[in-house]
């Protein structure tokens, strides 16, 4: 951000040396909320794109049709980061998008997809930040339209499009198609970036991974299975090998935000947990929508 992760963790303190329960047990949840940190894309949103950039010290740009928001800083800085937060108010942000302050978080947070994450992970996620350098780092105030300024308008936003949920795998679908689901719905948040929105902002739940206009009039591609519009012709392969190091069928490499995605997040994934969004993907409807660059 795991109770569905697929690979063990070797724990360690030293040659010779053996850990007690309790402390293998909590290097086991740091470890998996570090995997969980790079499952979720953190990264991409909270470390600026520069050689010198403090990790999760937050000032990454995210450009959107209303303005430039900037991602903050998570390290654990009780000035600056959220060194003063509790866990509670921690699974606050994530589930319900409020801050300890009780300000609601614009959706450029996509808590509207990391409300699904399990409890257990959540925790792991909050272990791990823990062990982060603290870096003292203020936050950058966002760049927005005027008309996005108006915070308590977030609450109408919510009543609209937000409703708080954890993942339920489908019991009809296979293990690994769950794991793929999950991946997608509550960490990687695939959809948040291509799918098309609504006129106030919100997921068109009727074209979900079809592909989306993102900030500065780039595109999010249709991801659905579609053979025209989307990624039908694609073996299963070229995705795993896409999501992997970034290459498509036709020998190019990613770049802009996706390329962001793959080298901080996607590329860290087990073989394993990339089959499974791979599996997902592949089985979701196809859906036709040609997305370009620009209108």
């Amino acid at each position: 951000m795991v109770a569905a992760l697929l690979f063990p963790f070797l724990l360690v303190s030293g040659p010779g040396a053996a850990q007690s329960a309790d402390d293998a047990g909590a290097s086991e949840q740091v470890q998996q909320g570090e995997y969980l940190l790079r499952a979720g894309g953190c990264v991409s949103c909270h470390t600026e794109k520069t050689d010198d950039a403090p990790f999760l010290a937050g000032g990454r740009a995210i450009e959107s049709p209303f303005g430039t928001f900037y991602g903050p800083n998570i390290t654990p800085d009780s000035e600056t980061g959220i060194g003063g937060w509790s866990e509670a108010d921690f699974a606050r942000a994530l589930r319900h998008g409020i801050s300890p302050r009780g300000r609601h978080y614009y959706p450029a947070f996509p808590y509207t997809s990391y409300t699904r994450m399990r409890s257990e992970d959540v925790a792991a996620l909050w272990a791990y930040l823990q062990t982060v350098e603290p870096v003292r780092l203020e936050n950058r105030a966002h760049e927005l339209v005027w008309y996005a300024r108006f915070r308590p308008g977030l609450r109408a936003w919510k009543f609209l499009h937000f409703r708080p949920a954890e993942f339920e795998p489908r019991p009809d679908a296979t293990e690994e198609w769950n794991r793929g689901a999950y991946l997608s719905k509550a960490l990687a948040h695939c959809a948040e970036c291509h799918s098309p929105r609504t006129r106030t902002g919100g997921l068109d739940p009727q074209r979900l991974y079809s592909g989306g206009r993102i900030g500065g009039g780039d595109a999010a591609p249709n991801i659905t299975p579609d053979r025209e519009t989307g990624i039908g012709r694609w073996r299963p392969r070229h995705l795993l090998r896409y999501l992997d190091m970034g290459m498509d069928p036709d020998g190019d490499f990613a770049g802009g935000a996706m390329g962001d995605v793959i080298s901080e997040s996607t590329s860290h994934l087990t073989d394993e947990d990339r089959r499974a969004l791979v599996v997902y993907l592949l089985a979701l409807d196809p859906i036709e929508n040609r997305v370009s660059p620009a209108d």
